[in-house]
């Protein structure tokens, strides 16, 4: 089984072409790194020209390769570099570089924009640039793993600006077998497991990630961003494959209407009119019954809902758009609980919530996904845990058994360009 390793490395010649007109069919062109903005050089490049004066040698400067950090020739100075210490303020960092009480005061006075001394962070980078005789010339802060700012410390005042790194964006797959959840999977492949995260948004409306069993397994190309060689995270998934109940389910993204959706194979678009579930990454504590031992009042009675264990505070989501019919408080039963009218066949109920969420009130519109409150165990409860309950015109059903009619498929107009974006992330993920 292959994890976690570049594309085009693991895969043949042909499986990388492939992957990389993924981006080129139905998706935003980007142009090669080499061609963005070089706002690393160009954020930088104003401090480091007042150093140079004249332009004797500037056209040997332009034509041969100097290594730069932050846009500052290295070559030129001796860099000292480490990471902000517990509780270290600037004066004391910085003293001991030879910077001056009065060049530390005039970084206080800053714009926050440019540098913060309260958002200034134990464990983050700074390098400080001297001459040979250590005068020190530029002192430069990283906010964040993309993001620095530099102070050209012989300008009275200092002056600074702010720079970005570099973004790489790299194409990568990942592909496994389900053994305990797919959170540890993606773990145990060396995987980010936000991907995890990626794959139950993508899957959201076809596939209930409260059900995953062992066996299943799963197949993904996406992009990374990357600076210095250090993950920023999952940009974009560029194709998905799941197989889950004897059943493979395809993610493929295709612009339509300037929004980029998941289809499957057959053009259907991934998004349905409901969510198979209100919260993400948990478990199921107790089904759908019409005889279900009570335990807290010892008794059989029905329970016609779902109940998902989760730690208390866990977001809940509503699983469709539709109207708020009641919010309220049932103390010999659910507890904090909100009712959602969804059209004039489906409503849900949300029971044993904590607390409701921001605004959340009888005749507010909500959307998809919109967090209508937070796991509790208010009302008739043994535990925090979610009730989750699905009516058909006004009978209870299986929430788990709900088959959810599917929003707007691919266009007529636009199938063919779709069926050949089809077969190239079809093909792609197949190699896998």
């Amino acid at each position: 089984m292959r994890y976690g390793k570049d594309l085009a490395i693991i895969l043949p010649l042909t499986a990388a072409a492939v992957a990389a007109v993924l981006l080129l069919v139905g998706e935003p062109v980007f142009r090669p790194v080499s061609e963005q903005p070089a706002s690393d050089q160009a954020m930088s490049e104003q401090p480091v020209s007042d150093q140079a004066g004249g332009d004797n040698g500037s056209d040997l400067i332009e034509t041969l390769p100097v290594e730069t950090r932050y846009g500052i020739p290295v070559s030129s100075y001796r860099v000292s570099s480490g990471k902000i210490g517990w509780g270290q303020s600037l004066d004391k960092l910085l003293k001991p570089f030879g910077i001056t009480d009065r060049q530390v005061y005039q970084m206080s006075l800053l714009h926050d924009s440019l540098l913060d001394e309260r958002r200034i962070r134990q464990g983050n980078d700074y390098s400080v640039f001297s001459t040979n005789d250590t005068t020190p010339v530029y002192f430069v802060y990283e906010k964040d793993p993309l993001n620095y700012v530099v102070i050209n410390l012989t300008s009275d005042p200092v002056r600074a600006v702010n720079g970005q790194k570099q973004l790489k964006r790299e194409i990568r797959f990942a592909s496994g077998t389900v053994q305990s959840s797919l959170w540890e999977s993606m773990l145990e492949a060396d995987v980010d497991p936000m991907l995890a995260v990626e794959l139950s948004e993508i899957f959201a409306w076809t596939i209930d990630f409260f059900g995953l069993q062992q066996g299943d397994r799963y197949r993904v190309i996406y992009e990374e961003s990357h600076v210095d060689s250090v993950s920023t995270g999952i940009r974009r998934i560029l194709g998905a494959w799941m197989y889950h109940n004897d059943t493979e389910f395809w993610a493929i993204p295709f612009i339509q209407d300037g929004t980029r959706s998941f289809f499957d194979e057959e053009g259907n678009s991934l998004r349905k009119a409901f969510l198979k579930a209100p919260l993400r990454f948990s478990r199921i504590s107790s089904g759908f019954s019409h005889s279900r031992f009570h335990p807290i009042l010892k008794i059989r009675r029905p329970h016609h809902g779902v109940d998902y264990a989760a730690p208390a505070g866990t977001p809940v989501h509503t699983v469709g758009d539709g109207v708020i019919t009641r919010v309220g408080y049932q103390k010999n039963g659910g507890g904090n609980y909100v009712k959602i009218k969804h059209n004039s066949v489906y409503s849900t109920t949300y029971m044993h919530l904590s607390r409701f969420g921001k605004d959340i009130r009888r005749g507010r519109f909500v959307k998809q996904g919109d967090v209508i409150g937070y796991v509790g165990s208010t009302g008739l409860a043994t535990g925090p845990h979610l009730d989750f309950r699905f009516y058909r015109n006004g009978s209870a059903v299986n929430p788990l058994t709900v088959e959810a009619p599917p929003v707007e498929p691919v266009h007529p107009e636009n199938v063919p360009a779709y069926n050949l974006k089809k077969r190239l992330v079809m093909g792609a993920l197949d190699l896998l």
